[in-house]
């Protein structure tokens, strides 16, 4: 799965817009998250299939200023366990890996961004 960043303008229906834009072509974003950015925002969404996404997103005219590659973890076992998730970020710190994007998604995953991945993957398979 991939990550990719869409710059949504500030107005109201233009989340709503995007989800239907990619709801209309079958694509399902697995996860999401928001932030305020300037006078828009910045949304993450997690899905399958990066490249047809990034089409039909650019088609309708919106903007994607990154995809990227991310760590998506199965969560459930841990899910609400105090500590887990900090315990997790201390593996990937130990190794000198940054995290720099983090959101939950559906079905109790967790998605990580970070500047190294195959050494945070390493980390946290140990």
């Amino acid at each position: 799965m991939k990550d990719i960043a869409v710059i949504l303008e500030n107005r109201p229906g233009a989340l709503a817009d995007m989800g239907e834009i990619l709801g209309k072509n079958g694509i399902n974003m697995e996860g999401l998250c928001g932030i305020p950015f300037n006078e828009g925002a910045i949304v993450h969404i997690l899905v399958e299939d990066e490249t047809v996404t990034r089409y039909v997103l650019e088609s309708a005219g919106f903007k994607v200023s990154a995809v990227r590659e991310v760590i998506v973890m199965d969560i459930s076992q841990t899910a609400g366990k105090p500590g887990s998730g900090g315990k997790m970020a201390r593996k990937i710190g130990n190794v000198g890996v940054n995290i720099d994007l983090i959101y939950f998604a559906g079905n109790n995953k967790i998605v990580i961004g970070v500047d190294d991945i195959n050494r945070a993957r390493n980390a946290l398979a140990k």
